[in-house]
């Protein structure tokens, strides 16, 4: 008699397979409400930009999370505000865009500072936006748990959202709930990214947010938003380093003299800071070489906007 194990078929064994969900969820809201930190919480990993200046963040970003059975694509979206100059007008203009093209909108509210300013403004501005959408009160930890409620409330009566959460997104409190709700809540489909892919930012585009960031961290009280970097030179080397030069672009000769630092000292500091985090990035050493070129006007430069990812927007 021959002995045999009794396996399930093809088909009972692709029933047991879970389908997969797969979406892209917009982050949106005012400035500086912690949409880039709660991004980078989202990830695990830093794929976002973060400082205390308002709008770091100049086009949309996105990072990939797997949470359960889910990929959840998440667009970093520019603060919105009442732009007042091309670039500004630019960078509202991809938000919204970046709204429209997802599935699923999160809005995105400190709580501290409510309804207060631009949140009114936007409120009033998704009524025309179709997508199903959800409110994320953030910084709760710092304020009573009756304004919170009152807040949720006065958001609620204005537009209409599928769920509301409550979070802070620099200790993670309530994060988890709401990759809950969006694993459950995205459509059926097939992931659209890989499993180890986190971010579909360019490794030239990153490396130039990085050097930014850095930038805006040592100057941020010193340096307007006249100031832009961009990745003009990624050689891989033999030794398995790579050489990046990069370029910060400001618009006079006195925002130059601020980004150098007395005896290159503020220059030196960023070069460090950005070097550092991106050898850990890209796990390989990186020889960084910045340089400071004064360009009247860029923000009237087409071709800059198209290095940010930005439509430039005609008057």
């Amino acid at each position: 008699m021959t002995e045999f194990e009794d396996q399930p078929t093809d088909d009972a064994a692709a029933s047991d397979v879970r389908p997969t969900h797969s979406g892209f969820v917009a982050l949106i809201g005012p400035t500086n409400a912690g949409k880039s930190t709660l991004v980078n919480r989202f990830v695990g990993a830093k794929v976002s930009i973060v400082s205390h200046k308002v709008q770091t963040t100049r086009a949309v970003m996105r990072g990939i999370a797997i949470h359960d059975n889910a990929q959840i694509v998440f667009m970093d979206t520019p603060g919105i505000f009442k732009p007042r100059r091309r670039l500004d007008r630019a960078m509202v203009t991809s938000a919204w865009g970046g709204a429209k093209d997802a599935d699923m909108i999160l809005l995105l509210i400190d709580s501290e500072r409510g309804l207060r300013g631009d949140g009114e403004a936007i409120l009033e501005a998704l009524k025309d936006v179709h997508q199903p959408k959800i409110l994320v009160l953030n910084k709760i930890d710092q304020v009573r748990h009756e304004d919170l409620l009152k807040l949720a409330s006065t958001a609620n009566e204005a537009v209409k959202f599928e769920r509301t959460f409550m979070i802070s997104a620099t200790n993670g409190s309530g994060c988890d709930d709401v990759m809950d709700y969006l694993a459950k809540t995205l459509p059926e489909g097939p992931w659209y990214y890989p499993e180890d892919q986190i971010s579909d930012l360019p490794l030239r585009q990153l490396a130039a947010e990085i050097t930014r960031e850095k930038l805006f961290l040592r100057l941020h009280q010193e340096l307007p938003y006249s100031s832009h970097v961009e990745t003009e030179k990624w050689e891989e080397r033999k030794d398995g380093s790579v050489r990046i030069e990069q370029v910060i672009y400001v618009e006079r000769d006195s925002q130059k003299k601020i980004v150098l630092g007395k005896n290159g000292d503020a220059i030196k500091a960023i070069s460090t800071g950005s070097r550092k985090e991106l050898s850990e990035i890209l796990e390989q050493t990186v020889h960084l070489f910045l340089f400071v070129k004064v360009r009247e006007n860029w923000g009237d430069d087409p071709e800059r906007f198209r290095e940010m990812g930005l439509e430039f927007p005609r008057d």
